[in-house]
């Protein structure tokens, strides 16, 4: 937790109060401090403990959690959206009504699998369409099943599983994903966090797996897809003028660059497929006056996003300090 700034002077609690307000003992929250680092509070000078309102609602969200079963090493080291997702599962009812279809659940790793099928009874309303033991058979497979959760179930996470993690939940083709661990440090699962990935310390009991599914296959049938407007496709917006020629694209492409990575060669190759699309459905042939109004769309989506990766060339040229100057590669 950052310092206080000089003024104004952010609203601070003692502990006295924030036992208050929270209801947890002085003492025990001595001790969640010095063993789990639930909260850090600024000390004075004389040694007295202040707690900015961050830290109130962090603690609030813990003693929820504590109070219906969590073990606090469990949940000490969650980020404030981690403890807040986990308190909306916990509190769906765990009787509650068997929705209308099964929740689908795809998982990989066999054991969690075996014991689900075991707890069958307190997961009603969670129909499990598929289990595997290896990676590579998860992704030919799930994607096929037609899921609405996917679980990951791993004995521990380290920092370099984190990018390969996030791509398994968006490869299963399934719009919710958890991923349960025995073990990883906190910056792990902040990466896992920041990725909008949920991550929960295991094992969880059958009923709390139930909540979780449940919640989060509700959440993906109540959002519905976005409009045009939602996602930034403004139709009454004249075709934005390309930014960059084919030669400059060219140029871009083959000027060496201190980046380690091909962001630049990969921002080429998008712009110029966009600008291709964005001609093709200009130009494609139109059946009837709803064709014609679909193919305006597409044009002017596809314009519009060719614009948007042209800023994003623009700021990596910017950065990395590329000339443009010269003659164009040569073909």
């Amino acid at each position: 937790m950052s310092q206080p700034d000089s003024d104004p002077q952010p609203q601070t609690y003692r502990i006295g109060a924030v036992s208050r307000l929270t209801g947890i003992p002085a003492d025990t929250l001595r001790v969640w401090e010095r063993r789990y680092g639930v909260v850090t509070p600024i000390r004075t000078p004389s040694g007295t403990r202040l707690y900015a309102s961050e830290d109130i609602a962090r603690l609030g969200l813990i003693k929820q959690l504590v109070d219906r079963g969590d073990a606090i090493s469990s949940v000490a080291g969650l980020s404030l959206e981690q403890l807040q997702d986990r308190v909306r599962a916990s509190a769906v009812p765990a009787q509650e009504r068997v929705p209308d279809r099964p929740c689908r659940v795809v998982v990989l790793g066999l054991a969690l699998a075996e014991r689900m099928r075991e707890e069958a009874r307190d997961l009603q309303g969670i129909e499990l369409v598929g289990a595997f033991a290896e990676r590579e058979r998860f992704l030919a497979e799930a994607p096929g099943l037609r899921a609405d959760v996917a679980i990951l179930d791993y004995p521990s996470i380290h920092a370099d599983q984190v990018r390969d993690i996030a791509r398994l939940t968006v490869d299963a083709g399934t719009s919710r994903a958890l991923v349960l661990y025995r073990f990883a440090a906190a910056p792990v699962i902040e990466r896992l966090s920041a990725r909008r990935v949920t991550a929960r310390r295991g094992p969880i009991d059958a009923k709390e797996l139930r909540r979780w599914c449940l919640l989060a296959a509700d959440e993906a049938r109540e959002t519905p897809a976005p409009t045009a407007a939602e996602i930034g496709v403004d139709l009454s917006r004249p075709i934005p003028p390309r930014r960059f020629s084919e030669a400059a694209l060219a140029r871009v492409a083959t000027v060496a660059t201190s980046v380690r990575c091909e962001c630049p060669h990969h921002l080429v190759d998008l712009i110029s497929s966009l600008s291709a699309f964005e001609t093709y459905s200009d130009e494609c042939e139109s059946r009837n006056q709803e064709d014609a109004a679909l193919h305006a769309f597409l044009h002017r989506a596809a314009a519009q996003a060719r614009a948007l990766m042209e800023v994003a060339l623009a700021r990596v040229i910017e950065v990395e300090g590329l000339s443009l100057d010269g003659p164009p590669p040569k073909a």
